[in-house]
């Protein structure tokens, strides 16, 4: 590992401290290195508060002419909820500055290296642009297309099933299993569910992560057959995050904090039409939890970017049982739906296998 790429895996983890918490912003860590040494570093820690860049040459106490700057996202170049990062880089006339990958933002998409460069400072990019793309895949997905980054979850038997043919799903997988779910939960901004399993399991649908103070992501419940009822505790839980519910019916739902009403969409509800109307009210990253239906619906919708499956060591058997993903399937083996980048890895007894649809 050179010193470039030294100093920037610090700014990549000093930015992935944020997970979670700077939506819609990306996570971004600065640090300012001066003879070889590290003088000053820091992180973007959510919307609205200083950027990484500010906090870096405070903690340094000011910034030189000799310094170099590691920055893992294109500097900002244009107002928004803070100044523009580069005027503040101009002002300082590093030696150098490093950047880890080009800004998606339209508002800024290379106009900031341009105008660092127009001022006479060197900019390198592209230093493990890999590894910060990974870790603002968020990010890109929605300034780039409008949409969230959807992840769908489930826990299932090594034969697929996520319930017995009664219903029963508690518990599929292990506990290690379901402490790293509180942590995904803890790291995006919505968790998306069917009124099914509203109704069936009756979860809270928030965090709990051990020794850390977790993030509750918003609740979104899909009713598309009015099948919801108020006593669910979703809608008693003492959290600031809301419960809303997406429903195709122009009516009220007692206890939800929103309702958003869409059009019919077949038996269901619009899955594309919803995410669109999340994005809306900037909610950039959504876990999708099932059940079987709506991951159904939601493969079918193709907004589907990652998968996120936990296989527990057992088998349930029976064409009764619920699978993980239900709905009418394809046709034909050629018309699958297509996953890249799969990893494997264990979880406690479980084994957690994540992959991305493929052209997602």
């Amino acid at each position: 590992m050179n010193a470039d790429e030294k100093y920037m895996r610090r700014a990549l983890d000093l930015a992935a401290r944020a997970k979670g918490r700077t939506s819609p912003n990306p996570m971004v860590g600065c640090v300012i290195v001066r003879d070889n040494e590290i003088i000053g570093e820091g992180y973007h820690h959510r919307a609205g508060e200083p950027h990484a860049e500010v906090l870096a040459i405070e903690a340094a106490g000011g910034a030189s002419p000799g310094d170099t700057f590691y920055i893992t996202l294109e500097p900002c170049c244009h107002h928004g909820r803070t100044p523009p990062c580069v005027d503040l880089l101009i002002s300082k006339r590093p030696n150098r500055v490093v950047v880890a990958m080009p800004d998606p933002n339209p508002k800024v998409a290379g106009q900031g290296i341009l105008r660092l460069r127009e001022a006479g400072i060197p900019v390198d990019v592209g230093v493990l642009e890999s590894e910060a793309r990974g870790l603002n895949e968020v990010f890109v997905k929605h300034i780039t297309t409008g949409l969230p980054f959807v992840i769908v979850k489930c826990a299932m038997t090594l034969d697929g099933k996520i319930a017995t043919h009664t219903g029963d799903s508690k518990w599929v997988t292990s506990e290690a299993s379901r402490a790293l779910v509180h942590e995904i939960r803890n790291q995006v901004d919505a968790i998306l569910v069917g009124s099914r399993t509203v109704m069936l399991d009756d979860p809270s649908l928030t965090t709990r992560v051990q020794n850390a103070e977790g993030h509750d992501p918003i609740r979104v419940i899909l009713d598309a057959d009015a099948y919801l009822d108020s006593t669910r505790k979703v809608f008693h839980l003492e959290s600031p995050a809301p419960t809303w519910v997406v429903t195709p019916e122009d009516r009220v739902c007692e206890g939800a904090d929103e309702v958003i009403h869409l059009p019919s969409h077949g038996e269901g509800v619009d899955m594309r039409r919803c995410m669109h109307e999340l994005a809306k009210r900037e909610i950039c990253s959504i876990l999708i939890e099932g059940g079987g239906s709506t991951h159904a619906s939601a493969f079918a919708a193709g907004i589907v970017d990652k998968v996120m499956f936990f296989i527990a060591p057992k088998i349930v058997g029976g064409r009764d049982a619920v699978t993980a993903v239900e709905g009418e399937g394809v046709d034909c083996m050629a018309d699958a739906i297509l996953l890249e980048r799969m990893t494997a890895r264990l979880v406690g007894e479980d084994l957690l296998v994540e992959a991305y649809v493929k052209g997602s």
